[in-house]
């Protein structure tokens, strides 16, 4: 089978080094991030989704693809199905006994994910960061760092076209003699801040890196100490936003404050 989809290349890369954590939590972090599609058994009704569920070895599993031409291909049929993201299916799932189904004998990402590791990826996506109150004194470049780190930044970082104006890497001391790494976002659009702190330190959650302090602060344009941080730090691009037509979600779960129930 044909390596064709983010899914597919990063669960070779996953299935190549079965050892390798990071290229484990990697696969995992493209599952959460990716649109899937999911198989009913009936069109959506109300938000209400009434997935086919798969029966194997007395556990329960959803069916889900990540291309509609996959789950055609599976199904054998026209078939009701809706388009969501898979940290969405996740959450759904969580604690209901249910697995998921990946792509199953269509694709070389086949994969069954039990409901424990549902239950799992949930708690590792729901994870937010604490408010910090230390004080920086000195900044210096941020070396040393992984190339799996900086990737995955960078890639979280790429869906916050339009959320900020720029970003900054680097090493920071505080007052109370402690260090770490420092990402400041400037000019973050008001409200998007909790979004972007989330999306920063599931980088460094999915990047398995160990023993790292890592914080996010949000700085104007005209703050003092953007000077010595973009001496000392490394700029991470932002993306310009596209310019798209606004458009009416017809997807269940495209409005955050309706998100689609199970039934």
């Amino acid at each position: 089978m044909k390596l064709s989809t983010p899914l597919d290349r990063a669960h070779a890369l996953m299935e190549g080094r079965p050892d390798n954590t990071q290229l484990r939590l990697r696969f995992f972090e493209r599952l959460a991030d990716c649109e899937l599609f999911i198989l009913l058994n009936e069109e959506v009704k109300n938000e209400n989704l009434s997935p086919e569920l798969l029966s194997y070895e007395e556990a329960q599993f959803v069916l889900v693809f990540d291309s509609e031409e996959r789950l055609s291909q599976f199904s054998g049929q026209v078939s009701p199905y809706a388009a969501i993201s898979g940290r969405m299916i996740v959450n759904m799932l969580a604690e209901q006994n249910i697995g998921i189904a990946l792509n199953l004998d269509v694709a070389p990402s086949s994969f069954l994910l039990p409901s424990e590791g549902v239950d799992w990826l949930d708690n590792l996506i729901r994870q937010t960061p604490d408010e910090l109150h230390a004080k920086p004194v000195a900044f210096f470049p941020p070396s040393d760092l992984s190339a799996d780190l900086l990737q995955a930044l960078d890639q979280k970082l790429k869906t916050a076209s339009g959320l900020a104006k720029e970003v900054w890497l680097a090493r920071v001391e505080y007052e109370d003699g402690h260090k770490g790494l420092f990402l400041a976002v400037i000019d973050a659009r008001s409200g998007s801040e909790g979004a972007l702190a989330k999306a920063a330190h599931e980088a460094v959650t999915f990047s398995a890196e160990e023993n790292i302090q890592f914080d996010v602060v949000f700085l104007s344009n005209t703050d003092k100490s953007l000077e010595i941080i973009s001496r000392q730090g490394l700029r991470i691009e932002l993306p310009e936003p596209e310019v798209l037509k606004p458009i009416v979600s017809q997807i269940p779960g495209g409005d955050p404050a309706k998100p689609p129930k199970l039934h």
